[in-house]
């Protein structure tokens, strides 16, 4: 296995108080990875250390082979981590065609982005429909296509996905992610997927991470941890 992104003995703190504690985990090129917890586990706090987002860490965190936990965010993203926020992000004031234009603007390569904007409404066929609406006025399910479409525009390696389903009605969230895994599969776009959903994410991911309290407590290949009968109990309910 390569892996694209390797986190050694990762340690975060809001202020003085410690939410990770020595973590250590792998994303493979090509894979995708789901972090299970419970809220307040420290998922979002990890995905937000990745990217050195307002949070005071220890450890190493290396893309591609090469350490980035002192880069500043926007260096980051312009190796190509994409991050799509819990909360989706979209910038409701502006119209979908414009949220796009903000993903690609690391990028000066102008052909190939105007080639993107096509390649995401592929993906995503209804916010082509919306391109000139603004995203304020769409569905919970349209601002999460748009949050994942303007991930996109990055021409990302690695895409970090906070809830993804959160607050959608059941098909829309089926259908993202059958998405996301298109895109996993047609792009080698790497995933690391937090999800409360646990069916779902074991049912997508290749790998998982099982988190209490800012630690890993087991981790392995998803069809195992889901035969896991502790596993199965907590998160699955059965």
């Amino acid at each position: 296995m390569t892996a694209l992104l390797e986190v050694r003995e990762l340690s975060v703190a809001y202020g003085h108080i410690p939410v990770i504690h020595n973590l250590s985990l792998l994303v493979a090129q090509g894979g995708i990875t789901t972090l299970l917890g419970a809220n307040g586990a420290g998922k979002t706090t990890l995905l937000r250390a990745i990217c050195n987002m307002k949070v005071r860490n220890s450890g190493a965190i290396l893309f591609e082979g090469r350490r980035i936990e002192t880069w500043a965010t926007e260096d980051i993203v312009r190796l190509g981590i994409g991050h799509v926020p819990d909360g989706r992000g979209t910038f409701v004031h502006l119209t979908v065609e414009e949220n796009l234009i903000l993903g690609a603007h690391t990028r000066r390569d102008r052909t190939a982005v105007a080639q993107d904007f096509e390649r995401a409404y592929t993906y995503f066929p209804r916010l082509k429909e919306r391109a000139r609406q603004q995203a304020g006025t769409l569905s919970g399910g349209e601002q999460q296509m748009l949050a994942i479409a303007r991930a996109l525009m990055l021409r990302p390696k690695l895409l970090l996905l906070d809830e993804p389903s959160f607050g959608l009605a059941p098909l829309i969230v089926q259908e993202i992610f059958r998405i996301l895994r298109r895109i996993n599969e047609e792009e080698n776009v790497s995933l690391l997927l937090v999800e409360q959903n646990a069916s779902l994410a074991l049912a997508l991911a290749t790998h998982v991470y099982l988190l209490e309290t800012g630690r890993v407590v087991m981790d392995g290949p998803a069809s195992i941890v889901s035969d896991n009968a502790a596993v199965r109990r907590a998160y699955l309910g059965y």
